[in-house]
């Protein structure tokens, strides 16, 4: 693929404090993303994965504008997102779309669903009411719901929540659409139905990021993959041809060759060092010493963050620069500005 990326991230970091259950209690700084690099094009169907609390929801939400970065750049479709304000982001925010892992909480209960998609299109699209009516029934029949278009909420079962809310995202014909978890809490013969919906009716070219803990649905649905850790990148893989390397990224895909790490990971290094199998005894101090950044892989077409798995050129060529740290927050050394409030989860 060649041309301007959907979405491009360019050493995206969040922190948050976090403060304690009593007013004496110390403040507490929580970095949740460390410094991301990130390029999606058009047409990509781009799974995010890793476990709770690795920083994929936070980076869905802060490339859509939904939460704001602490340091680093966005660009969607070329142009600086995160400069803009929030008047200027909403002339956009037609074209770029977020699927919600909460359907029901994200629908009015005194809406019927093809009032939702037909309000959506008038608000967002700009269309008359009878367009906005007919181009709803349209979608709202292409999920399978012609006999919903009257059903309140809290008449529908979940799958047909989620299908509405799908409806209102891809009946705006969006270039980038944002859906994390879109399958939580779905019965398993839901779930393929729900993303069969939702990337079996993306517009031609338009881009998806899919946050996700289901690794069959990465491998069925996605052309891309990135493996997040404790706010890191560790590899990014086509989930299609590839399997993925990085021992962590191993864990994930195939959850029956060993238990997921539940020691704590590393503060300073490669975070997943004491979890790690691999014989990474030539690599040691650099394993110990520093954060390992994305190189190209041996293994796969893709880059990973290990010095063991990485290309041998690569590893040389990491171990003359200098490696990234969780605590230097931009170029000249100082921190970046930190959000007062909470840690998000995933």
């Amino acid at each position: 693929m060649s041309g301007t990326p959907t979405v491009e991230v360019r050493q995206l970091r969040k922190s948050f404090l976090q403060r304690g259950a009593w007013p004496w209690s110390p403040v507490r700084e929580v970095a949740a993303i460390k410094g991301v690099d990130l390029q999606v094009q058009p047409g990509q169907v781009m799974a995010v994965v890793g476990q709770s609390g690795s920083g994929k929801t936070t980076l869905a939400r802060i490339i859509l504008g939904l939460e704001e970065a602490s340091s680093g750049e966005i660009l969607i479709e070329g142009r600086r997102w995160d400069q803009l304000g929030e008047s200027e982001r909403h002339r956009h925010r037609v074209h770029y779309q977020y699927v919600p892992q909460d359907a029901m909480s994200a629908l009015d209960p005194q809406q019927t669903a093809i009032e939702h998609v037909a309000e959506t299109l008038r608000v967002l699209g700009g269309f008359r009411r009878a367009e906005a009516r007919q181009r709803a029934e349209d979608m709202l029949t292409r999920l399978g719901l012609k006999q919903r278009f009257d059903a309140l909420p809290r008449e529908m079962s979940g799958g047909e929540q989620r299908r509405v809310t799908l409806a209102r995202v891809l009946a705006l014909e969006p270039r980038l659409v944002v859906a994390d978890e879109p399958t939580s809490g779905l019965d398993p013969d839901r779930r393929d139905e729900v993303l069969r919906d939702l990337i079996g009716n993306l517009p031609e070219e338009a881009t998806c990021l899919l946050v996700t803990h289901n690794m069959a649905a990465a491998r069925t649905w996605c052309t891309d993959a990135i493996v997040m850790l404790d706010g890191w990148v560790i590899e990014t893989f086509d989930p299609r041809n590839d399997a993925p390397v990085h021992p962590y990224s191993r864990l994930l895909f195939d959850p029956w060759s060993g238990p997921l790490p539940r020691s704590s990971l590393a503060a300073t290094g490669c975070p997943f060092q004491h979890d790690c199998q691999l014989d990474s005894s030539q690599h040691a101090d650099q394993c110990l010493r520093e954060v390992p950044r994305l190189m190209p892989a041996a293994a796969h077409a893709g880059s990973i963050a290990c010095y063991a798995l990485a290309s041998a050129d690569a590893v040389g060529r990491a171990s003359s620069s200098p490696s990234p740290s969780p605590d230097a927050f931009d170029e000249a050394g100082a921190p970046a500005p930190v959000a007062q409030q909470p840690p998000a989860q995933g």
